[in-house]
């Protein structure tokens, strides 16, 4: 099956939201190549990049997920290249 790389950017406005968030993120932990978050309290946001290597239907279903939770704002970026 062909994959792709990709870069998932997530902005989290709620604290709330973060069990759902590593719910979803756990259940796609198999085509996680890395993740990195940083809070950042002077806005009241966290920031999660998650980079991954997973066919196309899967890293759309990953973030359809998580854009259907409440004050998650997501943006996946897609790479050209496919294995």
């Amino acid at each position: 099956m062909e994959t792709r790389i990709a870069l998932v950017g997530i902005v989290v406005e709620n604290k709330d939201s973060a069990k759902r968030i590593n719910d979803i993120l756990h259940e796609y932990g198999a085509y996680i190549v890395g993740r990195m978050g940083i809070p950042y309290p002077k806005r009241n946001v966290s920031v999660i990049s998650i980079v991954m290597d997973a066919p196309s239907d899967t890293i759309s279903a990953l973030s359809g997920k998580l854009g259907m939770i409440p004050h998650v704002n997501i943006k996946t970026v897609y790479s050209k290249l496919v294995s």
